[in-house]
């Protein structure tokens, strides 16, 4: 396994089945890893994802259930990840926008294909349109 940074801020986890890369500007801190394969994810840990810690079908399926697509996979030998079809864009009680489809995401620098994002639904993000919490819709309201 190795790990490396790439220009953009991503950190890629390369295993005998699947790459790994994590994008850590893009992480709200949902959980889905940790919580999902804690043995593969470990924040206690350096590197802190290890991609041979679990089978490549449970691995995939614990990267793909990360809202944000700050964690992406790419197998060594199947396929790559299959869009939600049709997408679907659900509002979050804050205002935030969880988009899960076939995605062009117009960015900074440029359109960026993707299969998942969270954006921001109150403009004050400084990653748009990604959300990242700064603003009132990255935060849960006051019950």
């Amino acid at each position: 396994m190795s790990s490396g940074t790439a220009k953009s801020g991503k950190k890629t986890y390369t295993g005998r089945s699947v790459t790994v890369t994590f994008e850590a500007g893009r992480c709200l801190h949902a959980a889905e890893c940790v919580n999902g394969l804690p043995g593969v994810f470990d924040l206690g840990e350096r590197p802190w994802i290890r991609p041979d810690g679990a089978e490549a079908e449970r691995l995939v399926e614990v990267v793909e259930r990360c809202p944000s697509g700050a964690l992406r996979h790419e197998r060594v030998d199947g396929p790559a990840e299959t869009p939600d079809r049709p997408t679907r864009i659900t509002r979050g009680p804050a205002g935030q926008l969880t988009v899960r489809g076939e995605l062009s995401v117009d960015t900074a620098d440029g359109p960026r294909a993707e299969t998942r994002a969270v954006l921001c639904g109150c403009g004050q993000s400084r990653r748009q349109p990604y959300c990242d919490h700064a603003g009132p819709c990255g935060r849960t309201p006051a019950e």
